[in-house]
């Protein structure tokens, strides 16, 4: 319940941002604080921002309570609330929508008891977030501007969670949190910058989509998540690449875009 929450929470959030910064006059890096300005300063956008915040702060409580691929399993929905309002969906659209929504039923499916969950190894977690920043860099440069900076996004948020997942076991590993603020500070910078170079879905769906599918696999490659037995295992799998599909779907959407429908941008 608390994931679920969070979820729709944090997509409402981007639904919010995403209406304010598409809307503004063109934000770079080159002047932070002038950008920065730009968007605190409307209040609009800065609702949508605390409503997000409150978003991350029960899924942070849900990781204390269950393993990474339950409270992912019950985020992953969020696609759905994004799609609300959007209107006439492309091809691409429908499929990428329709595979996520899929992917989120078998996901429900396989839930079942709690499998048995690690802490995970401090190397692996970094090895984890090291592979991510080199996917980050990748989808920058090969994906269109809003699915690239969309992607890029979801990546970095995955790369926090799976930091907040080891940091949450106190201790030592209090070490990630530095690390997870700075995935989440680098995930917001490439989500403002899709805002203004892509479509909704386009942009803050294939963030919801790759923040979700990506600690799923980290469940069981980094914390030593098992896979359910029999059917709710083979359901397990079918969501995991239901969930890619929506997000290659999505990306190809992007493709589709005239030039000249995208005005702004993050330099």
């Amino acid at each position: 319940m608390l994931a679920v929450a969070s979820a729709v929470a944090i997509n409402g959030s981007y639904i919010i941002q995403h209406a304010v910064a598409s809307k503004l006059p063109r934000l770079t890096l080159r002047r932070p604080i002038w950008s920065l300005n730009a968007l605190f300063r409307n209040p609009r956008w800065l609702v949508g921002m605390l409503v997000g915040l409150v978003g991350w702060a029960l899924y942070v409580i849900a990781l204390r309570l269950a393993p990474l691929s339950i409270v992912q399993a019950a985020a992953a929905g969020g696609i759905a609330v994004l799609a609300i309002g959007v209107g006439r969906l492309s091809g691409y659209e429908r499929v990428g929508v329709g595979a996520a929504l899929v992917g989120l039923a078998l996901l429900g499916l396989s839930l079942g008891a709690h499998p048995a969950t690690g802490r995970g190894t401090v190397g692996g977690v970094a090895l984890w977030i090291g592979c991510s920043l080199v996917a980050v860099a990748a989808a920058i440069r090969l994906l269109p501007g809003g699915a690239g900076f969309g992607t890029a996004a979801g990546i970095l948020y995955a790369s926090g969670d799976v930091a907040t997942k080891a940091a949450v076991h106190g201790g030592s590993r209090l070490w990630f949190v530095p690390v997870l603020l700075a995935c989440h500070g680098l995930a917001f910078v490439c989500l403002q910058a899709a805002f203004q170079r892509g479509g909704r879905l386009g942009t803050a769906g294939l963030a919801v989509l790759w923040t979700n599918a990506l600690p799923i696999l980290a469940g069981s490659v980094v914390f030593a998540e098992a896979l359910p037995g029999s059917w709710r295992g083979v359901a397990r799998i079918a969501a995991f690449v239901l969930v890619l599909v929506g997000a290659v779907a999505l990306s190809r959407a992007q493709f589709d875009v005239p030039e000249g429908d995208v005005t702004l941008s993050i330099d």
